[in-house]
């Protein structure tokens, strides 16, 4: 069955004690405003950016690890979409509160994938069969 997928944005893992000066400093740096301090949840704190370019999603997360900057792959179909990528190389990690997949491209970069949010907003998602 097919599915769709596409670029959802990004999440700027921060180690910090300081969420908000980490999303103003994200916010000044890429021009955009912080559009929600509590964009999270009781298990994981983000705060999301607004007036991102391309209208892309991009969340300044609280982590515990070395700060990175993932990319988040937006599908209708998680499973179908992990499977797609674990056929081109990529592992599964985790898959967390029965929602997204964390994930590991061939060459070590983890990135996630979430449920669509918005399919009628921004660019098109590509059709996979």
């Amino acid at each position: 069955m097919a599915h769709r997928s596409r670029l959802a944005g990004f999440i700027i893992d921060c180690r910090t004690d300081d969420l908000d000066a980490a999303a103003d400093f994200w916010a000044q740096a890429l021009g955009c405003t912080v559009a929600e301090r509590d964009a999270g949840d009781a298990a994981a704190r983000y705060q999301r950016l607004g007036d991102t370019p391309g209208d892309l999603h991009i969340e300044v997360q609280q982590v515990a690890h070395t700060s990175r900057v993932h990319l988040d792959i937006e599908a209708d179909d998680v499973h179908a979409e992990a499977a797609r990528l674990e056929a081109l190389g990529a592992r599964k990690i985790a898959f967390v509160r029965e929602r997204w997949w964390v994930m590991e491209a061939p060459t070590g970069q983890r990135f996630c994938v979430v449920p669509m949010a918005h399919p009628e907003r921004g660019f098109p998602p590509r059709a996979w069969k």
